[in-house]
């Protein structure tokens, strides 16, 4: 991680296939085209790698959120509840809907705590959105019983674990709805784009007509097609879909070097007392693109994450303090700070994020430094790294435990 690492001969092909067309617009124009279809090709062979029916290309990760939500047909009032720990898109997607997001505890998958989502669920509670942060998985087989149980839509967050499996089947290919993204720094990259897979003929219908403001796509004359439903702009350009689909040819070279360094970092950091590992859900498999650590206290942490840094190694998070992807930092969504007025529905229904409770997501997000999986570097460079790393966090543990 990420794909821009081995951009090559082949994104450039894709590339200039459509600049030498100079159809850079995914519909339309078909005479113009030479024969080239880079978005539709890259849905077909998307939605076969991920093992699903349908696939909707949509201009980024967070637009594909909001698609998958609005094919499925929710919106103002709706409920969707979502992890403490996750990008800002997740609640922004949702709320662009009207939508409510519901924000609830992590466990030690770093993802949803599916007892925490059922104390949560109410009349109003449409969707449970788990997010496959930082390279693995939520307990689908948990969420998706819960879903089950109480008639809710299970879907999929992908966006940062593309290549990642459950019990065989592909991240994103498990919920009703699976949603990916390919910004630039992604496994695979289209410098900015997304994608939304499901199962579900409508949805996929619904998701098609939404990303390209409610047209019915039916014919070859687009000025005459309807508009069955209002819809948006979410539409990705031949430009972005044409790097997408040859990183996509790449996707398997990629996950087996992440595996390859990630191994490499796990085994090293394996001999420091006192470091422990993020639960990956039996049956689960990881994209490889973090090594999620744990250490004892949020001090300890803390200490070792500067220590890292200190040692020269980059590429290390603490997420706790981090802007983007933790309540903490997140004051514009807990005083509802927007440039117009936010939806009544959000206003009365939204949990007050001031004073509520996320001490459970507390005690994990304190202990956790997330290690990025680079695919750039040699196994010599990597091996150093991984014993720099473990020197570093050594040194700290060691100091503290000896006083």
């Amino acid at each position: 991680m990420p794909g821009f690492e081995a951009f090559g001969e082949e994104e450039r092909k894709h590339v200039n296939d459509v600049l030498e067309s100079g159809v850079l617009m995914r519909y339309g124009f078909d005479g113009m085209r030479n024969g080239h279809w880079k978005a539709k090709d890259f849905e077909t062979t998307f939605a076969q790698r991920m093992q699903s029916e349908h696939c909707q290309l949509v201009s980024s990760g967070t637009s594909a959120l909001t698609v998958a939500l609005a094919s499925a047909g929710i919106g103002a009032g709706d409920e969707v509840i979502m992890p403490t720990f996750t990008f800002v898109a997740s609640f922004e997607s949702i709320m662009m809907l009207g939508a409510v997001p519901v924000l609830v505890d992590i466990d030690d998958t770093l993802t949803l705590d599916p007892a925490a989502v059922e104390a949560a669920i109410t009349s109003k509670t449409r969707c449970v959105m788990p997010v496959h942060m930082c390279g693995s998985l939520a307990d689908l087989d948990a969420l998706q019983a819960i879903c089950n149980k109480h008639n809710l839509i299970l879907l999929e967050d992908a966006c940062q674990a593309i290549g990642g499996t459950y019990k065989g089947k592909p991240l994103g290919s498990y919920g009703d709805l699976g949603c990916f993204s390919f910004d630039y720094v992604k496994t695979i990259t289209c410098g900015e784009g997304g994608a939304v897979i499901t199962n579900n003929k409508q949805y996929a219908i619904n998701a098609d007509q939404y990303q390209d403001h409610g047209h019915d796509h039916v014919g070859n004359d687009r000025g005459a097609e309807t508009h069955p439903t209002l819809g948006y702009n979410f539409r990705i350009s031949e430009l972005n879909a044409a790097v997408g689909l040859a990183q996509l040819g790449k996707l398997d070279t990629f996950l087996a070097k992440q595996k390859e360094h990630y191994t490499i970092f796990r085994n090293a950091l394996s001999e420091v007392n006192g470091v422990t590992f993020r639960r990956v859900p039996e049956g689960g498999e990881e994209n490889y693109s973090f090594l999620n650590i744990f250490l004892p206290t949020t001090e300890l942490a803390q200490k070792a994450h500067k220590a890292l840094g200190e040692a020269g190694i980059d590429g290390c998070f603490y997420w706790y303090t981090n802007n983007w992807h933790y309540i903490n930092g997140w004051e514009h969504l807990k005083d509802l700070k927007s440039l117009g007025n936010v939806p009544t529905e959000i206003r009365n229904q939204m949990q007050d994020l001031n004073t509520a409770d996320f001490s459970a997501s507390d005690a994990w997000m304190g202990r956790t430094i997330s290690i990025l999986v680079k695919m750039g570097w040699s196994k010599e460079e990597v091996q150093q790294r991984g014993a720099t790393m473990a020197e570093a966090i050594s040194g700290v543990l060691k100091k503290e435990y000896s006083l």
